[in-house]
């Protein structure tokens, strides 16, 4: 059950990194065409795109955390004995999970001492810059968790794109 409701939030952020790519493109695109076609540059949609790259590339890295697409000590695998590898890949999805939850809460306090500031072009909060990274270190700590409950029970974790 836990690893189906990881897998369906692990799906739905991959969905949600797609539109945003679908908008950041838009919005890239509308920016080129206003400045070369139209001689009038929006002034938004720098803004736009800059925070959709935020949004993008953190739910990215949290679905990559959780399909082991992220960088992993396989250099170790080999320099260690077999016995080991267990404790090893426990202890890096342990350490990844430290990660996540620091990102996670450097970032929730940056989010509070910035949120009475604007961004001025699109009028929103400053501290939407940083709810993507909190979401994405909340995510790696819970995905993080995932792989461990999975290597306890001598499963695999499937990615969520099969």
């Amino acid at each position: 059950m836990f690893t189906r409701i990881c897998a369906a939030i692990a799906r739905a952020c991959l969905r949600l990194g797609v539109a945003g790519l679908v908008l950041l493109i838009a919005a890239v695109s509308y920016q080129v065409f206003g400045r070369y076609v139209l001689n009038n540059t929006p002034t938004w949609a720098e803004s736009l795109a800059l925070l959709l790259v935020l949004y993008v590339t953190m739910l990215g890295c949290a679905v990559g955390v959780r399909d082991a697409g992220h960088i992993g000590m396989e250099l170790l695998g080999g320099l260690i004995p077999t016995r080991w590898h267990h404790s090893l890949a426990v202890l890096i999805h342990l350490l990844t999970m430290l990660f996540g939850a620091l990102m996670a809460w450097n970032c929730a306090e940056m989010f509070v001492s910035v949120r009475g500031y604007m961004i001025p072009t699109l009028g929103v909060s400053e501290s939407l810059r940083y709810v993507p990274m909190v979401l994405a270190g909340l995510l790696i700590v819970l995905f993080s968790i995932e792989h461990i409950v999975a290597l306890r029970r001598g499963e695999e974790v499937v990615p969520a794109w099969h």
